[in-house]
């Protein structure tokens, strides 16, 4: 089991900056794979990054966001820069317990999941 508990969401302005964190607990950490999902209202949940043997953030944010973790801390964290107003969404992280260097981008590659964090962006 790994619980998984998401923060740092809120309401910003385009061109704004956020960091979300997401805390992990019930499992080695440092050899999960974490990923970043979103979710627009209307629209399917979609990969932001994910950071494990492989890294990566999808193509939509490259150069505006970038994903770190502190495994000490359990903790894997969302740095979103330059913010859009389409970047408004529920986002989650998720935990891949299978394959660490995988490079999973589907939302049913990942086991577990937090309860997601608003971010909503205003012009």
């Amino acid at each position: 089991q790994v619980q998984l508990v998401e923060s740092g969401g809120g309401l910003v302005q385009a061109g704004d900056s956020l960091r979300l964190s997401c805390a992990a607990s019930g499992r080695t950490f440092s050899r999960t794979a974490m990923g970043w999902f979103r979710q627009a209202p209307g629209k399917e949940r979609e990969v932001v990054g994910r950071i494990g043997g492989v890294t990566y953030v999808a193509e939509s944010v490259k150069g505006r966001v970038t994903i770190s973790r502190d495994n000490a801390k359990n903790t894997v964290f969302l740095q979103m820069n330059s913010l859009k107003l389409e970047d408004t969404a529920v986002y989650y992280c998720a935990a891949d317990v299978t394959y660490y260097y995988g490079s999973a981008s589907r939302p049913v590659d990942y086991e577990y999941w937090g309860q997601g964090t608003q971010v909503t962006v205003f012009s």
